[in-house]
């Protein structure tokens, strides 16, 4: 036998240890109690069994201590899984606010990713251990799914809006990636791999970066040449709101309804600008549907995030 062979993958990433015992937790009650009512269900059958066909079974009365016990512990022990599983729910979908933040789109039938310092990868993540990572992904077609075992993290990216996930890898390596969402004929073929580096090695690794933008200065460069600062400028009298100190901030709509400003706003603003109108302006802007990308629309974000945290 294959000394490598393991039943599960390797654990690598800092949730990945919780999210095995809560799973080895759920597989033991599910064994035991299978198993408990198997034998119970075998006993029964044998021990009162109908003997004749005038035998009548005596009357056994209830026993409330008995009904109340095996309603009181089951339901404990769910309140327990309950309660564990969405503690690690939450955690898993909270990215710290330190978080590396990389940008990923999905493609028929490939992963396109752009690190921060603006290198581009294909089918292939470069990540730093001890570090959580915090991973913002669109699709540029149809559903897919971000899955990196060894992490024991997935994520769908839905066509139309932006997904998150994040870890903490902990060993260096190479680890596999898949698409955990069938998306067309060539599914079986969107693999790539997460490559893990110690700091040192990562930052010597950004450091070959061959001339990419970051995705800040691609997004300003965007940003100007669409014409969006003839509006969205600092000056009194703009058409449009400053984006400035924006991201992260609440906006009050012209409905009335106040709205946190996220990536989905961004993207929403820009694809459909006439949808959420901030309060004392006209819907004038156009809309660029067709005019920008994915990768283009993160690119954008990232740029008025920029902007947005100067100001904090």
């Amino acid at each position: 036998m294959d000394k490598d062979f393991h039943i599960f993958p390797e654990q690598a990433s800092t949730l990945a240890g919780q999210v095995d015992m809560l799973y080895y937790v759920l597989t033991g009650l599910c064994i035991f109690f299978g198993m408990l009512i198997f034998f119970l269900i075998y006993v029964f059958a044998v021990r009162y069994r109908r003997r004749s066909e005038d035998d009548v079974p005596r009357q056994i009365p209830g026993l409330l201590k008995l009904e109340i016990a095996w309603s009181i512990i089951p339901l404990g022990m769910s309140m327990v899984v309950f309660f564990w599983g969405a503690k690690l729910y939450f955690e898993m979908y909270t990215p710290p606010d330190d978080a590396l933040e990389i940008y990923v789109v999905g493609k028929q039938w490939m992963w396109h990713i752009q690190q921060p310092s603006g290198r581009r990868e294909i089918n292939e993540l470069h990540v730093p251990t001890g570090r959580p990572v915090k991973l913002l992904m669109a699709t540029e077609d149809v559903i897919h799914s971000f899955y990196v075992p060894a992490f024991r993290v997935k994520k769908d990216v839905v066509p139309g809006r932006y997904s998150t996930m994040w870890f903490e890898a902990t060993k260096p390596g190479t680890y596999h990636l898949f698409c955990a969402e069938y998306c067309g004929t060539k599914h079986s073929q969107m693999i790539g791999s997460v490559v893990v580096m110690e700091p040192v090695q990562y930052q010597r690794w950004l450091s070959g970066n061959t001339g990419d933008e970051t995705p800040v200065a691609a997004g300003e460069k965007k940003f100007q040449q669409l014409g969006c600062i003839t509006c969205h400028g600092d000056k009194p009298g703009s058409r449009g709101p400053t984006l400035k100190g924006l991201f992260g901030a609440p906006v009050q709509l012209q409905n009335g309804d106040i709205v946190n400003v996220n990536e989905d706003y961004i993207r929403e603003s820009i694809l459909n600008p006439g949808r959420k109108v901030t309060a004392g302006y006209s819907p004038i802007m156009p809309t660029y549907q067709g005019q920008v990308n994915e990768a283009t629309l993160l690119q954008i974000t990232a740029y008025i995030k920029s902007i947005g945290t100067t100001q904090k």
